[in-house]
């Protein structure tokens, strides 16, 4: 059995009245991905931040190793071995590409300068931004914004990474070059979950697709058995949606 590196069970979050997560149970375990797909407002971003803690869950518990995320580990180092991708970016504004890389490394893990920079700069050329470490910003496209983000979450040397909808702040000729970047990730063996509209990653990338609907995990299996045979009515029409357009 592949050793299971997150576990989510009975987890839920409400907001006030309003109950987004209602019941879920799920687990990824190593060098697996698992895209995470659904309409908007059924869950999907809420629990990949639980997952992270910037938001708190309302009920239930999140195990990393094993270990209750909430209880029994500090929260920057967690946070440290679970990277984030976002779907804005959050790079920064006053740092260069090279900079963006560095700072987290050298705040959170204690590296000295120039063993971050070494890090930073492999990961930059991993992404193919190499050319722009000095550019801020504000001089790079979206696409090449988000491979920087990519690049730095790497440079922590996370044993998981979340994807929270890389690509849908993205023009849609620079989605191709972040889903690549991400693809040749997931070939490496990275453990990756990934929040995401891009049917054809779900269904090419993923080891699991993992339907969300209404708060609640409504379906989940291989790509072939979620988009080949979906077993629940909400899955056909969500998917028929996407697949005839």
């Amino acid at each position: 059995m592949p050793e299971k590196v997150i576990e989510i069970k009975h987890l839920k979050k409400a907001f006030g009245d309003n109950d987004v997560l209602k019941d879920i149970d799920f687990s990824i375990s190593k060098g697996e991905t698992v895209s995470i797909i659904g309409s908007s407002g059924s869950g999907k971003s809420t629990l990949l931040r639980c997952v992270n803690l910037l938001e708190t869950p309302t009920g239930g518990e999140i195990l990393f190793h094993g270990e209750n995320i909430q209880t029994e580990l500090d929260v920057s180092q967690y946070r440290a071995r679970v990277g984030m991708v976002f779907q804005s970016f959050n790079l920064f504004d006053n740092l260069n590409a090279l900079q963006n890389c560095i700072i987290g490394q050298t705040t959170v893990l204690g590296r000295d300068k120039g063993a971050a920079k070494a890090k930073a700069m492999e990961y930059l050329e991993k992404v193919g931004m190499t050319p722009y470490i000095n550019a801020k910003p504000r001089q790079l496209s979206g696409g090449q914004k988000q491979r920087v983000a990519i690049a730095r979450a790497l440079a922590m040397d996370p044993e998981v990474i979340l994807f929270d909808e890389p690509t849908s702040a993205l023009d849609p000729e620079m989605v191709g070059e972040v889903l690549s970047v991400m693809k040749r990730l997931s070939e490496s063996g990275m453990t990756m979950m990934v929040v995401t509209h891009e049917m054809a990653f779900a269904r090419d990338v993923s080891d699991r697709v993992v339907f969300m609907n209404d708060g609640y995990i409504c379906e989940q299996g291989t790509p072939a058995d979620v988009f080949g045979n979906p077993k629940r009515e909400e899955t056909k029409n969500f998917l028929s949606r996407f697949l005839n357009q």
